[in-house]
């Protein structure tokens, strides 16, 4: 990866990091349900018009849209509205990691090894010191349904290993997000009235319009295609470990911008659901061969100018 590839990764990670906030600015002012018709109403219109349809996949790809998109999402911004911080938003749905090996084992008979099992304990570890220290502010139930969050994710993820090839990243994203809107909209009637859902709709805040605009066009168009080119030109192994930036991103910019300071045990809890996705992903591995990688080819590199020099200093 050149210099202007490592930018875009962590570009797509203050992309991701940044998004609770906006998340929590439409939530201020719109029932969670409805805000996330909205936001997927507008990934879909008018990208799925641009978007080649994803021929042989449609239904699994539609599954994915159920799980990981109107699953995860509906069930996040549920909890972020229940009283959920959106920096412990960020750090308690990377969950999903340790979640998509427990569900591959599930319905795939994918027996995890023993990295993968030690990465889990350590992040459920994690999971367990942060419910134990939520504060009176933060209701049990807001941090149940983030996991619920997390769980519908790693469904998605799951799901999404049976697409077929040559159904990209983008068409995943835009068709996926075709059966969001009308569900999140009929159950936020349901749940929330057609009085309230009225009123939104004829009262649309600028908070909402940024959550809205933000979310849409940037986490999740702008995010993915950027992401999603990365993966396609180069190895997962170094692409993906940027996303264990994301909630770095979204705990300080979450405390700057919304006063959201995290406490002791939730910056230990944290740190430890990180690194337990870290070892139940490998990340930390690669990151080893890519240092000792590097080591090795410096260490060739400098071999070869000093036989250079050698050369160069010898008679002639």
């Amino acid at each position: 990866m050149r210099p202007v590839h490592y930018m875009l990764a962590l570009l797509v990670v203050v992309l991701w990091g940044v998004n609770f906030i906006f998340i929590d600015f439409g939530l201020r002012d719109w029932p969670p349900l409805l805000l996330v018709a909205a936001r997927f109403t507008f990934v879909v219109i008018p990208a799925i018009f641009f978007v080649t349809f994803p021929r042989g996949n449609l239904r699994r790809v539609l599954l994915i849209g159920v799980f990981m998109s109107a699953g995860q999402f509906g069930l996040l911004y549920t909890s972020m509205s229940l009283g959920l911080p959106a920096g412990l938003a960020s750090i308690v749905i990377q969950i999903q990691a340790a979640f998509t090996v427990l569900v591959a084992a599930l319905a795939l008979r994918e027996i995890p090894n023993r990295r993968q099992l030690v990465g889990i304990l350590i992040g459920l570890s994690g999971l367990g010191v942060i419910g134990l220290s939520l504060q009176a502010s933060v209701p049990i139930a807001a941090f149940l349904v983030a996991l619920g969050a997390s769980l519908s994710w790693a469904v998605g993820n799951v799901i999404a290993r049976g697409v077929k090839e040559g159904t990209n990243g983008v068409q995943m994203t835009v068709w996926s997000a075709l059966v969001v809107p009308v569900p999140m909209f009929a159950l936020s009637l349901l749940i929330d009235g057609p009085a309230e859902v009225a009123h939104a709709l004829a009262h649309p805040t600028w908070g909402v319009v940024a959550s809205v605009v933000y979310t849409a066009g940037c986490a999740s168009l702008i995010g993915y295609v950027i992401w999603n080119s990365l993966l396609a030109r180069f190895p997962a192994s170094q692409v993906a470990p940027f996303s264990l930036l994301v909630p770095l991103v979204g705990v300080l910019s979450a405390w700057l911008v919304l006063g959201d300071r995290p406490t002791a045990p939730e910056l230990i809890g944290g740190a430890l659901l990180l690194l337990g996705v870290a070892v139940t992903t490998g990340v930390l591995k690669t990151i080893g061969r890519g240092l000792t990688g590097r080591k090795r080819r410096n260490r060739r590199v400098v071999a070869g100018d000093m036989q250079e020099v050698g050369r160069s200093a010898g008679p002639r």
